[in-house]
């Protein structure tokens, strides 16, 4: 049974557990998606939760706390002054998970880990797509 059990180890050492917990914070909160186990993302999400909540509130002790977790303080800023100000409005529920299916190599189960307003850049791969359209019709014209 999986009672008083606070937290999944991942089967790691604690130093390493708390090395990549942090590095995957910090990833979700630079690009507001990451791709990942199921079991890490809702570690990750827990932690990510918290952090937005204290985020909402700006203020020296919350500043502190947010920075004891993520090293890199130009995403303790980005948390502070971008992500938290567009989640004012909401009480929670502030990540999503989304499956992906299974790894090819040892059936994990895949999932994207991402911020619930995040938006799919769709019209700069447009673009993207559209400039590969034209050079390839360029290239069909000089030959």
């Amino acid at each position: 049974m999986k009672h008083k059990r606070g937290f999944n180890p991942l089967q790691r050492m604690a130093s390493h557990r708390k090395a990549l917990h942090r590095n995957m914070l910090t990833s979700l909160f630079r690009q507001e998606r990451i791709r990942t186990t199921k079991a890490k993302a809702l570690e990750v999400r827990r932690t990510a939760e918290k952090m937005i909540t204290r985020a909402k509130e700006d203020t020296v002790h919350n500043r502190r706390i947010v920075s004891s977790r993520l090293f890199d303080e130009g995403i303790v800023v980005k948390l502070f002054t971008n992500i938290a100000p567009r989640m004012k409005e909401r009480n929670g529920g502030y990540t999503r998970i989304l499956k992906l299916g299974e790894r090819k190599g040892d059936a994990a189960e895949l999932v994207v880990l991402e911020l619930v307003d995040y938006k799919l850049d769709t019209e700069g791969s447009a673009k993207k797509t559209k400039k590969k359209e034209e050079k390839s019709k360029g290239e069909d014209k000089g030959k």
